[in-house]
């Protein structure tokens, strides 16, 4: 037997084998040709003679250090003979190839020959993502570090996706309130009361998204103690508008929440935080709200808010509230996402200017009541 990577005169037989293998959830000929020439997927099959007996499927995350096994079968008359095992060992190869440090992936509640297969191969349950299957089922979902040592704490931050494209921001936010505050409830009403509350920027085109000054009052209101580093003192992202009008707009809103937070006696650091930085004031209990530019992850040029979950000595790890489905992928893949320390420095900062941002979400130190309608502490 020999493990090679598959080509489109394969399709064939894989179509073959995910017919025997599968009944629903299936992969079609031309779903298997268009991740044959994707360049963010491989495909290996494990082949003896002329004959597949199977194949494993990884889709890698871009800007990240996570491979997904997207999907694995092996054929009827081949089950039993250490073909899967062959075909995980040969997908965490090709993902440490790619300089991915850890391996994900979602298996039926009911398949319990795949989560065999790959909790004796090492890897860990860590969630269910309830409703997952076209028949409902619900998927258990695992994952190893192909580099030892690799051991955050990541278990602090929940996960809330964003349901519009342009509440990032919000979905950020709530997201780390919940962390510090276990008994708030996240829902769409919620995320875009946040959003309405926080936006000060005017994109080229479409909604508004939240800036860093209207992120620290909203969780401000709610009770948070909040931080603020920006390295401009200027109104953030003005230059990503064109229009004379436009511009004044976010003028004379940014002025307005600066007044506001200064009022507050919210800490502004005209500054920035280095991942080391980070890493420090998250350990001490804050939880980060940081602004990235997209184009590292989706190639798309917009600015972007994510919520730091963790560190160890090579990465930093995100909670990212959109989900790439147009790319085949899945929250699985924007929960815990590792990114390298040296890459996410580089990521953080957005635009021409290179504008960074961080919001540092915390606990009060004591219960408080504020003035102006705003919400009281309960610890």
């Amino acid at each position: 037997m020999r493990i090679r990577p598959a080509s489109l005169a394969d399709l064939d037989a894989l179509v073959a084998i995910e017919t025997g293998s599968f009944q629903s959830d299936r992969l079609s000929r031309r779903q298997f040709r268009h991740l044959l020439t994707r360049a963010h997927a491989a495909t290996l099959v494990a082949q003896v003679g002329a004959v597949l007996l199977g194949y494993v499927l990884l889709l890698f995350s871009r800007g990240t250090s996570v491979a997904r096994v997207y999907s694995i079968a092996v054929a009827a008359e081949a089950r039993g003979q250490g073909v899967g095992r062959a075909l995980v060992a040969a997908a965490e190869a090709r993902a440490w190839e790619e300089q991915r440090a850890y391996v994900r992936l979602e298996i039926r509640r009911d398949n319990l020959a795949s989560q065999a297969l790959f909790e004796a191969a090492g890897y860990r349950r860590f969630g269910v993502l309830s409703d997952y299957y076209e028949d409902h089922m619900e998927a258990l979902r695992y994952e190893k570090a192909l580099s030892p040592g690799l051991k955050p704490d990541l278990a602090r931050v929940p996960y809330y996706q964003q349901t519009l494209e342009f509440t990032c921001g919000s979905s950020a936010l709530m997201m780390a309130m919940k962390a510090l505050d276990p008994s708030l409830s996240l829902d769409r009403t919620l995320e875009l009361r946040i959003w309405r509350e926080a936006t000060t920027i005017f994109m080229t085109s479409g909604h508004g998204g939240c800036g860093p000054f209207g992120l620290a009052l909203a969780a401000r209101a709610r009770g948070f103690e909040v931080e603020v580093y920006v390295n401009d003192t200027g109104v953030p992202l003005v230059d990503s508008v064109r229009s004379p009008e436009k511009k004044e707009v976010m003028r004379l809103v940014h002025e307005d929440m600066l007044a506001q937070v200064n009022r507050l006696a919210i800490p502004v650091v005209y500054g920035t935080l280095s991942p080391a930085g980070l890493r420090e004031r998250f350990e001490g209990g804050a939880v980060p709200l940081v602004l990235i530019s997209s184009y590292r992850i989706y190639a798309e040029k917009f600015p972007h808010w994510v919520v730091v979950t963790g560190f160890d000595d090579r990465f930093v790890y995100v909670h990212d509230p959109f989900v790439d489905y147009a790319n085949g992928e899945s929250t699985l893949d924007s929960i815990n996402m590792p990114i390298q320390s040296e890459e996410f420095a580089r990521m953080a900062r957005y635009g021409r200017a290179g504008l960074q941002a961080v919001v540092l979400i915390s606990r009060p130190t004591t219960p408080q009541s504020e003035a102006g309608g705003l919400g009281t502490w309960r610890g």
